[in-house]
This record gives structure tokens, C-alpha cells and sequence, in this order.
């Protein structure tokens, strides 16, 4: 019986909220490149939700099938001509069509409408993420504490930056401050880059270089990592809390900042642990999407909504890696043809899918490794 509901709990608690979020990112993604390729007149021969053993399907009127797929880690859009769901192009199948079917394969297509078709899967991602965020902004607005300082702890990054209790912070790096939750955000995702504060001090507005410290600390619904410190407390009074409200503009331009907050704030670690200023314990495959999935729909589905969007653009950012067989890989290439007049040879081409399916599939195993060292860690 125990394992029956642990079995239930599994279930309805972590996989359906996954799949949940991953159907719905992956789902525009796919959505992305279908739209701009039946706008270029490319037919499309699949459009998949997961990978491997259809599950069930359709055709539409145009010759499409639209199919789920076993394994839901994914998805895909087949082009005519393709030869498989990464677009590498086969050269017999285009061979053998006829002049009217050839018009319709991708690798027919000017280079521009190629690079549009590719590029529209990690765009359509943004434009979800800002859509969710605008339109959370739109109903519920944005709550928070005026981000004054209430106090500094001592030896802290703040402390060392010069920043005083009764300081009121206006701006991080640029980036107008309205609340405390969202000097936090910035913070979090910038250990040991420096931030330039902007603060009110007493009505003069005073520039002051913070670097926040790396700490292990919870981040969100009890999920804990090494993040950005800088050691002080916000005044958390009634009369501090304030409620932003906006209309369908407003909301529209908070949710392109906050999904370009999420982008900026991506690239910046992804770049921290590449040059090892940051560590890389934030990086997570599917086992810790799930996970955090789990606990984010235990809060409803609100936050889960919000999740996606959070995905969204990570998988719109993961996608643009410069990786032969990723969108970003393919818009190398088509940037070289554009640039040499002609395409890189078949040989250069397959060779460089092979690689970055190595790489790929190297990331997945690092990921998949960490995330069940760290499911071991937490349970011992």
C-alpha cells in the first residue's frame, strides 16, 4: 500500500507538473519554426511532441502529421528533405523528388528564410515568457517591499560596498529597483560579479560597487545552492509593502524586462562558469526540472505557469548555444553560407553534427549525473 501511494505521489506530485511545463515550452518552441516555415511555403512533414514511438497522431490538411511522441523530453519539427528531427538535410531524398516537391524542401530555400525558419523556435520561447509575465503582471501586478535597507550585517558584501543602513536602493547595474524581491533576484544570480548600487541616501544619490559573495542558501520552495550574498535585511513594516498595478502596456513592458532580467542573469552564469567565477551546482537536466516542478505545483498553478515561462527562455537561450545540431549551430552554418556564397561542404557539416551531438549528449550525462548525486546527498 505504501508503494502504491509513493507510486501515486510520483505521479501526480513530480511527473504531471513536468510534463506539464516541458509540453508547454516545447509546444511553442515547435510552434515557432512551424509557423515561419509554412510562412516561407517549406512543407513540414512532422510536428512532434516527444521523441521515439508515436503515441497517437493526425494529418492535417496540408500533409502534416502532428504526433505525441513516447518519450516526452522534447520535440520536433521534420522539413521535407530532412533526414531526420535535427534538419540535417538528405541528399538521396532530395534527389528523388520531383521539381515541384523540391521547391518546398527546406535546404531549397534562400539562406535568410532558413535562418528565419530556425531562428523563430528560441523567439517564439521569449515571446511565451513574456506573454506569461505580462500577462501575470496585467491580473495580479507586482507586491513587494520598498527596497530601503534596514540593516547591514557586518563583514557582508554590502558592508564592504559601503552601503548604510536607511539607504534606499533605485537602481542595480542600470536596472531601475522598485522592490526588495527584485534587488534579491539580481543578487542571487551575481555571485562574485561586481553590481553598481545606486542609493538614495538621505535625498543624494550615491554609486557604490558590491560584489556579492557566493553562499549556499535557499533560493525558491526549498530548493538550496550557491548564490549571491551581500549580507543585509530589508524593513519588512506594513507601511514599507507597496502594490504596483498596471495596465495591458505597462504589463507588456514588465514582462519584456523581466524576461530579458532572466536572460541577462542566464548568460551571466552560464559565462561564470565557464571563466570558474561561479560554480556549476545550479546547472540541472531533467531530473531536477522535475523536481522543481514537483514543488512549485504545491503552491498552484500560478507559480507552475510562471515556471514555464522561467523555462521558456532558458530553453530559447540553450537552444541559440553555437552547437552544430542546436538552432544556434544551424544559424552558424547558414551565417558562414551567407558569407562564403555557398553552403560549407557535406563533410564539414556532418562532421560538425557529429561533434555536437557528442557535446550534447555529454551535457545531458553531466546534468543527469549531478542531479541524482545530489538526489543521493539529499536523502542520506
Amino acid at each position: 500500500m505504501d508503494l502504491l501511494v509513493s507510486a501515486y505521489s510520483l505521479v501526480v506530485g513530480t511527473i504531471v507538473p513536468f510534463l506539464f511545463v516541458l509540453t508547454i515550452v516545447v509546444f511553442f518552441h515547435e510552434l515557432g519554426h512551424f509557423a515561419v516555415a509554412r510562412w516561407c511555403n517549406v512543407k513540414v512533414d512532422a510536428f512532434a511532441v516527444g521523441f521515439g514511438k508515436e503515441i497517437f497522431g493526425w494529418y492535417d490538411k496540408k500533409g502534416t502529421r502532428w504526433k505525441l511522441c513516447m518519450i516526452p523530453l522534447g520535440g520536433y519539427v521534420k522539413f521535407a528533405g530532412d533526414e531526420n528531427a535535427a534538419s540535417v538535410p538528405s541528399r538521396e531524398l532530395i534527389a528523388s523528388m520531383s521539381e515541384e516537391e523540391r521547391k518546398t524542401a527546406f535546404i531549397a530555400k534562400a539562406v535568410w528564410q532558413r535562418a528565419a525558419i530556425v531562428a523563430a523556435g528560441p523567439i517564439a520561447n521569449f515571446l511565451l515568457a513574456i506573454v506569461i509575465f505580462a500577462a501575470l503582471f496585467a491580473s495580479a501586478g507586482k507586491q513587494g517591499l520598498v527596497p530601503v535597507v534596514d540593516e547591514v550585517f557586518p563583514d557582508g558584501a554590502a558592508e564592504r560596498g559601503g552601503i548604510h543602513a536607511g539607504d534606499i536602493v533605485k537602481e542595480i547595474d542600470g536596472r531601475e529597483i522598485h522592490t526588495f524581491g527584485e534587488l534579491r533576484q539580481i543578487v542571487l544570480m551575481n555571485a562574485n560579479n561586481p553590481l553598481v548600487f545606486e542609493v538614495d541616501r538621505g535625498g543624494k544619490l550615491v554609486s557604490l560597487t558590491v560584489t556579492p559573495d557566493a553562499k549556499e542558501k535557499e533560493v525558491f520552495f526549498g530548493e538550496r545552492q550557491m548564490a549571491g550574498d551581500i549580507g543585509l535585511r530589508g524593513n519588512a513594516d506594513p507601511e514599507n509593502i507597496i502594490h504596483i498595478k498596471y495596465g495591458p502596456i505597462g504589463a507588456l513592458g514588465e514582462g519584456v524586462k523581466e524576461t530579458y532580467r532572466i536572460m541577462d542573469g542566464t548568460v551571466s552564469y552560464i559565462w561564470g562558469v565557464i571563466t570558474q567565477r561561479q560554480s556549476a551546482d545550479q546547472l540541472g537536466g531533467p531530473i531536477r526540472v522535475a523536481e522543481i516542478s514537483g514543488k512549485v505545483a504545491d503552491h498552484g498553478i500560478i507559480p507552475l505557469i510562471s515556471l514555464a515561462a522561467v523555462l521558456s527562455v532558458s530553453i530559447g537561450l540553450i537552444n541559440l548555444a553555437p552547437i552544430p545540431i542546436l538552432d544556434g549551430g544551424h544559424l552558424v552554418f547558414f551565417a558562414a553560407e551567407a558569407l562564403r556564397g555557398k553552403p560549407l561542404s557535406e563533410r564539414v557539416q556532418d562532421v560538425g553534427f557529429r561533434i555536437g551531438l557528442g557535446l550534447v549528449l555529454m551535457l545531458m550525462v553531466f546534468v543527469t549525473w549531478r542531479d541524482i548525486l545530489r538526489l543521493v546527498s539529499n536523502d542520506s
